[in-house]
């Protein structure tokens, strides 16, 4: 391949506009770029480490697989770059208002999606950490395989917490403000319990990626200013103002959820019994 391609899941129609856009801004930069579209993590993920595409705009859940699955296979990935906002987030865990609720108290639980690691693999490892072992776990299987990107299962467990329909409900705590602030949960719901911060999602790159492609591609983007008129809506469209050099450190807490739920195993490979993308 001449250009460096680079994979994306479209989990919204506003993917086609960002990366478009990124294209048209990296090749009058002069980077021959191009990139292929997902309909899930898992078929990107198996892509780059076979080296079919060079690099990977990843979830969280997708870099770990990535970096296990790299490694059976013989290969190495980097998490080269994130968004200033893919850092130190937090999930939480939210009640009703009303008596005082304690986490022993707890017996029914509303998530997101099945592999969503901000709205039911961390937060609910983080729930069993912490004492709440005999949970009924209310699952809202939205969007499957976009790894609660789609964010409707999250506010569909939202939704049954203000219904009454369970005792509590996980979320990232930017979405609790969301869902505040929209109506979805009724004034009062409180936070209940917080997980440690971890990281979101990073830009991928597979070691077989051309070397010299793959550091123009991650220096461009490193070097992309708000100021520029022509960058900023992209940024806005794509959730950031600034990339940043990409880091490991915030996902161990993620890893260590999917070793307990048994998603992937050590070798990269989907363990999880009912999980269909």
């Amino acid at each position: 391949m001449t250009d460096l391609v680079m994979g994306a899941v479209a989990y919204d129609p506003k993917v086609v506009t960002i990366w478009e856009g990124f294209r048209r801004w990296l090749r009058d930069s002069g980077l021959p770029f191009d990139f292929v579209l997902y309909s899930n993590y898992e078929r990107q993920v198996e892509d780059l480490v076979a080296g079919r595409i060079h690099a990977a705009w990843n979830s969280p859940l997708a870099w770990v697989r990535a970096e296990r699955l790299a490694a059976a296979e013989g290969h190495t990935v980097r998490a080269a770059a994130m968004r200033d906002t893919d850092r130190d987030l937090t999930s939480v865990v939210v009640v009703r208002s009303g008596p005082d609720v304690k986490l022993a108290d707890i017996r029914t639980v509303a998530v997101g999606a099945i592999d969503s690691p901000q709205a039911t693999l961390i937060p609910l490892a983080h729930l069993r950490a912490a004492g709440a072992a005999d949970l009924t776990v209310r699952r809202f299987d939205v969007g499957v395989g976009l790894h609660g990107d789609h964010v409707g299962g999250e506010r569909d467990a939202a939704r049954a917490l203000a219904a009454g329909e369970v005792d509590a409900a996980c979320m990232i705590d930017a979405n609790h403000l969301a869902f505040t602030q929209e109506g979805t949960l009724p004034p009062g719901t409180r936070i209940i319990a917080q997980t440690a911060p971890y990281d979101h999602c990073n830009m991928t790159l597979v070691d077989t990626a051309p070397a010299d492609l793959a550091d123009r591609f991650v220096g461009l983007l490193l070097s992309m200013s708000y100021a520029d008129a022509e960058v900023r809506p992209l940024l806005d469209l794509e959730g950031l103002k600034v990339w940043q050099e990409g880091r490991t450190s915030g996902y161990a807490q993620l890893a260590a959820a999917v070793d307990q739920s048994g998603f992937y195993d050590a070798k990269g490979q989907v363990t999880a019994a009912d999980y269909a993308p």
